[in-house]
């Protein structure tokens, strides 16, 4: 359409698998281990960094909360701006899901 512009991943957009809020779609790789991870937590609680010490990006845990497969769990006074999550039925279903891969898949 004119005057409407798409933004690319790069410019700042979502990717296909970033815009639902439905659930529906498909985790990217670097969501669905982000997901798995919360599997072995006490009540799926969704880790603050990933498995190299570095804080996970924001953007990621944004898109899996729009997405509906992570939801805010609680705020953490002594960093406000850190997102603590934790799964959500559909999270766990998606990182459950046959077909997406070992739950080991680094």
């Amino acid at each position: 359409m004119p005057g409407r512009s798409v933004k690319s991943p790069r410019q700042g957009g979502l990717a296909a698998s970033e815009s639902g809020g439905t659930g529906t779609a498909s985790p990217t790789p670097v969501q669905l281990r982000w997901l798995r991870r919360g599997l072995e937590q006490a009540g799926g609680k969704l880790p603050l960094f990933d498995e190299g010490g570095r804080e996970m990006s924001p953007r990621t845990i944004r898109a899996c909360v729009k997405a509906g497969w992570a939801e805010p769990w609680f705020s953490n006074p002594i960093k406000p701006d850190w997102l603590v999550c934790r799964l959500t039925e559909a999270g766990r279903a998606v990182a459950e899901a046959p077909g997406s891969g070992p739950a080991t898949e680094r």
